[in-house]
């Protein structure tokens, strides 16, 4: 028996044919194509194309296919099968379980979940995090998503709006974050807060006429930053990137301790963009994340890992919520 797992974004649509053994065996993907025009039927009908398209391509039939699960960003009722509210995406208290179902013709059971939750479900199942209970899983991308998983389970509080560790406070009265708070840790944590923090180095820098190989970088346009320029620079051996990095890194500890003495997790999986600095980014945060955890003189200890499933988190994460 095999399971879809669908990854529902703003910009493409993918879904993945998952075997037993949490594998995938086919996927494709599709533009989402979102206009001011695009109704949620409209998505939902693309989605099941897709779906029969990766099912006929892999020489099945939909009864080999056990149940379909769906990524979505935004709120999902995992009880229910409803999309509440999905940013960028026009879905505002949809029930795609049904919607999907007739679409795809079939009584297969359509399970939702917030594709954070389903990421985090993922690397507990097939990723950093199998064989363990209790993890959670942050993304460090436009903003840091999160998903905690207790006693094998997806947390997601009795409303399904859990898990917004992006939006605990770091810095009290701080920046502005598009939540409405102010102080959030993705406004510092995420690929958009750091390269916040490296434009604002980079304009300190100009006003005194500091030289620094980041300039160089982005040939002089701030527009061009990115969240590795700092982590490149740094490796170049530039001051001004190293201590770029340094303050991002007292961020994202910040953040990761919090997680670490609120839920005591086996691992701590980190995702996203800034993730593929790899093992560089583990090494600048571990001992600075455990010489201030609860924990610290007690074991065994949290894990710290990077997430290894990638952009197959979703497919995988959603097809496991009916494995």
């Amino acid at each position: 028996m095999y399971n879809i797992g669908i990854d529902l974004g703003g910009t493409n649509i993918a879904a993945g044919i998952v075997n037993e053994n949490y594998e995938i065996v086919k996927k494709d993907s599709t533009p989402t194509n979102v206009t001011a025009e695009t109704t949620a039927d409209e998505i939902t009908a693309s989605i099941a194309a897709l779906c029969k398209k990766i099912v006929s391509e892999a020489g099945l039939s939909m009864d080999d296919i056990g149940s379909i699960g769906i990524a979505t960003p935004g709120s999902a009722n995992c009880e229910t099968g409803e999309i509440i509210y999905a940013n960028n995406l026009p879905f505002r208290h949809y029930d795609m379980q049904t919607k999907l179902s007739e679409a795809l013709g079939t009584d297969k059971r359509v399970y939702i979940e917030n594709d954070a939750n389903a990421a985090a479900k993922a690397e507990s199942v097939a990723g950093v995090a199998k064989g363990t209970k209790y993890s959670v899983m942050i993304t460090l991308g436009t903003g840091v998503g999160g998903g905690i998983i207790i006693d094998d389970k997806v947390y997601s509080g009795f409303n399904f709006a859990g898990a917004e560790l992006g939006h605990t406070v770091i810095v009290k009265g701080g920046r502005q974050c598009t939540c409405g708070r102010r102080g959030c840790w993705e406004t510092y944590s995420s690929a958009t807060g750091l390269i916040r923090t490296t434009r604002e180095a980079l304009e300190d820098a100009r006003k005194i006429g500091k030289y620094t190989v980041m300039e160089e970088m982005i040939g002089g346009d701030l527009g061009k930053i990115s969240g590795r320029t700092a982590f490149n620079a740094m490796k170049a051996g530039d001051d001004l990137g190293k201590a770029v990095v340094d303050e991002y890194i007292s961020y994202l500890v910040c953040g990761l301790v919090n997680i670490i003495n609120i839920f005591q997790p086996d691992v701590l999986s980190i995702g996203g963009g800034i993730s593929n600095e790899g093992e560089l980014l583990i090494d600048l945060l571990h001992d600075k994340v455990f010489a201030e955890t609860y924990s610290r003189d007690g074991t065994p200890q949290c894990a710290l890992k990077i997430a290894t499933l990638k952009n197959d988190a979703g497919i995988i994460g959603a097809a496991a919520l009916g494995m």
